[in-house]
């Protein structure tokens, strides 16, 4: 099955994506992986013998390792690498601060931690994200008559968020949370219609089976995974890849929320252009049906010079 696949090219995004497929990719060249992720600045300045060397492999390997990730060769690698090193130079309080977080670090310190480390995986996700596949996507969920959305765990808080801004401009889409609903739903889909997707790993196998039947029938597929290579992306005609920055308490699928959320959202705002006067029209009706439930505003000068903790 033809997909569109993202590659990651010069513009950036490349180090983001060693951290999440390196450790999953063959020995060799996990090993370079791990080399040019150890010191990516040795790496922008190192030649193809150099790092060879270094990651114990060879000249041939290092070729084959820059058009696995989409590079026509290692010079191009390179230039990525250093595109990439350039940036962190320019913002190193970002690459600085630690993902640990210890009992008794003070809320102060871990807020911090927290925002760096959600702040870089979106930016990672931004810099790898295929404008080109969002478009198509857009056009296709814009046209379509039915769209289903499924993950499980916290990606499944991600779909759902999802479902509920398309409802909003008028998209009939669905979002299930039962396996056999999402098999049997999948089933019922026809050429023309949209099934999406989300599963960090890209290994789960509800996910990846309600995936697979919306292929059998016609439906053009959607996977949100950090990993391009899993089963997951492997059946998927579009692939969008998130990034991921871990940190005590929160792991990988549960810091994968933001950057899901990322693709989506760009996702949902280019089915809003596409289809500009029946969004603009029902977010307005929507806004005016829940009006009456919030309460009034209050007089802004009624309580001045009084506060509240």
């Amino acid at each position: 099955m033809k997909r569109m696949t993202d590659v990651t090219g010069e513009s950036g995004g490349l180090l983001g994506r060693l951290r999440i497929e390196g450790p999953g990719m063959a020995e060799a060249l996990a090993r370079i992986a791990e080399t040019i992720l150890a010191d990516p600045e040795a790496a922008a300045n190192a030649s193809i013998v150099d790092l060879a060397e270094r990651s114990g492999t060879s000249t041939a390997t290092v070729t084959r390792f820059s058009r696995t990730l989409g590079f026509r060769g290692y010079a191009n690698l390179r230039v990525a690498v250093a595109t990439e090193t350039g940036r962190a130079v320019q913002a190193r309080w970002e690459t600085d601060i630690s993902g640990d977080i210890a009992p008794g670090d003070p809320l102060t310190e871990v807020l911090g931690v927290v925002t760096n480390a959600d702040t870089r995986a979106i930016h990672d996700t931004a810099a790898a994200l295929d404008v080109a596949a969002v478009d198509r996507v857009a056009a296709a969920i814009a046209g379509a008559k039915r769209v289903e959305l499924f993950g499980l765990g916290s990606s499944g808080t991600s779909a759902r968020e999802m479902a509920f801004r398309l409802e909003r401009i008028r998209v009939p889409v669905w979002h299930r949370t039962d396996s056999h609903t999402a098999l049997t739903n999948a089933a019922l889909l026809l050429p023309g219609d949209v099934a999406i997707g989300l599963s960090h790993s890209g290994r789960t196998r509800e996910v990846i089976e309600t995936l697979a039947e919306a292929a059998d029938h016609g439906a053009l597929t959607v996977a949100v995974t950090s990993y391009s290579r899993s089963p997951l992306a492997e059946i998927a005609d579009v692939v969008f890849t998130t990034a991921v920055q871990e940190t005590t308490f929160r792991l990988a699928a549960l810091s994968a929320l933001h950057s899901q959320l990322l693709v989506l959202d760009m996702i949902y705002v280019a089915v809003a252009q596409r289809t500009y006067e029946r969004t603009a029209e029902a977010l307005e009706l929507t806004v005016r049906a829940v009006d009456a439930h919030r309460l009034p505003e209050k007089n802004p000068t009624r309580n001045r010079g009084r506060s509240k903790t």
